[in-house]
């Protein structure tokens, strides 16, 4: 079995996390955290999940101006790692930390209750 598309994951994670810190100058961009990435095994396609701080409006901008930057993003990373054609990028947004924290607001929630309840 090869691990090829796990290597290549990790090289475009990289580059993807230099490239958005150095190169994309967008103002509007928030502030960005790479979760992860999956590449199909033709290595063809690359999904970028993404967790962006601030509110729904501003994670949805933050998605398409990666997305608009796609492009260029694509190039750089064709430059920099070795493959013959490089996957076309997916940027998606990782809602799975806003899911953690929210559990962790419930957790909290509840026991401050059971808390109240028990010096009462």
């Amino acid at each position: 079995m090869s691990h090829r598309p796990e290597r290549v994951a990790e090289a475009i994670k990289k580059e993807i996390a230099d490239l958005i810190r150095n190169e994309i100058k967008d103002p509007r961009l928030g502030f960005v955290t790479i979760t992860g990435v999956e590449v199909t095994k033709d290595l063809s396609f690359a999904k970028i999940f993404i967790s962006v701080m601030g509110s729904a409006d501003q994670r949805q901008e933050t998605v398409s101006i990666l997305q608009k930057a796609a492009g260029y993003m694509r190039s750089e990373i064709g430059r920099r790692i070795k493959v013959r054609h490089a996957p076309e990028l997916i940027f998606k947004l990782d809602t799975s930390l806003d899911h953690g924290t929210r559990i962790m607001e419930i957790l909290h929630e509840i026991n401050t209750q059971e808390e109240k309840q028990t010096h009462e």
